[in-house]
């Protein structure tokens, strides 16, 4: 496939459509080589994927870093170690909800003792 996008990369590059899907393959493919590659790591360094995928790591970084924005990774680019840490996917707890439901019931039971309190003080 390189060589006929080689071969032939005038005639590919002219057209507008086949240039754009030719890109967005591009992009899918690359996403689906760093999920497979980052796929057995909880933390690692970015410069190792960029080896193993064969690119320059600014490039691995750049889709890496749309890749979390997207939410296709859970995780986040540590710049200054030079790594990617990736969290497990958690189910959300109930208790949490129940918690959050809770405190939104008690917001309202304050927010009306408050509108009580400050019709007595008139």
């Amino acid at each position: 496939m390189k060589k006929h996008l080689g071969d032939y990369r005038h005639e590919l590059g002219s057209d507008s459509f086949i240039r754009n899907h030719l890109r967005r393959l591009y992009d899918a493919m690359l996403e689906q080589n760093l999920t497979k590659v980052i796929e057995p790591f909880s933390r690692v360094e970015i410069a190792h994927i960029a080896k193993m995928v064969g690119l320059d790591t600014l490039q691995v970084e750049r889709k890496l870093s749309q890749m979390i924005l997207d939410k296709v990774i859970i995780g986040v680019l540590d710049q200054g170690a030079g790594c990617l840490i990736i969290f497990d996917e958690t189910e959300r707890d109930e208790g949490y909800d129940s918690a959050l439901a809770t405190i939104e019931k008690l917001s309202s039971v304050v927010d009306v003792l408050y509108t009580n309190q400050a019709s007595q003080l008139e």
